[in-house]
């Protein structure tokens, strides 16, 4: 399951898209439009900007903007980001986990096929195909 702070993502993110005039956005701006808490979105902001997807200016006329155009962003980058895997199941999403019974297992095919199609999917999406057209 996606968490809030994947879905919230996406949204600051098309939210400073649309937004977008060559100037900061301020998290409060953002936190109004989305009906989400400044200090929750404060958290997100942070890890996008650490991610290298956003950046952030402080102080008068301070805020945040995206990095690239959004026709350069995935949905799948800023959900690997803020979620880690997606994997389905322990044993693909952990490396290192040590299954045992791997080597004899039904369903493991099932799985990575699973996730290659959610992979696939959010990574084909672009951040630009959800933004409003009017």
């Amino acid at each position: 399951m996606i968490s809030t702070r994947g879905r919230y993502a996406i949204r600051v993110m098309l939210d400073l898209a649309e937004n977008d005039n060559g100037t900061y956005i301020p998290l409060k701006d953002i936190s109004a439009r989305q009906e989400i808490s400044k200090k929750y979105l404060e958290i997100i902001a942070k890890e996008l900007v650490s991610g290298g997807l956003l950046t952030g200016a402080s102080g008068k006329g301070g805020g945040y903007r995206l990095v690239r155009k959004a026709d350069d962003y995935t949905i799948g980058e800023i959900l690997d980001l803020m979620e880690g895997s997606l994997s389905s199941v322990a044993c693909l999403a952990d490396k290192k986990y040590k299954c045992p019974r791997k080597k004899i297992c039904q369903t493991l095919s099932m799985w990575q096929e699973y996730d290659e199609l959610v992979h696939d999917f959010f990574y084909k999406k672009k951040l630009s195909d959800l933004l409003k057209k009017d």
